[in-house]
């Protein structure tokens, strides 16, 4: 990695680095896996104790969660830097200054 860090980027990097068409089904297990270390270590408050304490903490699995899901967006041949700003121009006119996970009187 070059520290010019972007979607764009990462998906490129993930794209040369971990692309497997026709595996669809264990990337997307390998998310599910990863969102439930989220919850684990949300759980045990594993946060690090110095900006590079990484391992073993919730910011390594946040980045495990980001990882397969630009993965999953690759074998799909989605370019996510052109999908953010579409959703979020969309969650924007339904429930204006709220985040999505907040929305009320679903």
């Amino acid at each position: 990695m070059d520290g010019n860090i972007t979607v764009k980027y990462l998906q490129d990097y993930l794209r040369q680095k971990d692309f497997k068409p026709g595996q669809e089904r264990e990337y997307f297990l390998k998310l599910a896996e990863e969102v439930g270390e989220v919850a684990r270590a949300m759980h045990k408050g594993l946060l690090p104790k110095a900006p590079d304490d990484v391992i073993g903490t919730l910011g390594e699995e946040l980045w495990d969660v980001m990882y397969y899901t630009l993965a999953l967006a690759n074998l799909y041949g989605i370019d996510m830097e052109t999908v953010i700003p579409i959703k979020e121009a969309h969650n924007e006119k339904r429930r204006p200054g709220q985040a999505p996970a907040f929305e009320t009187g679903r």
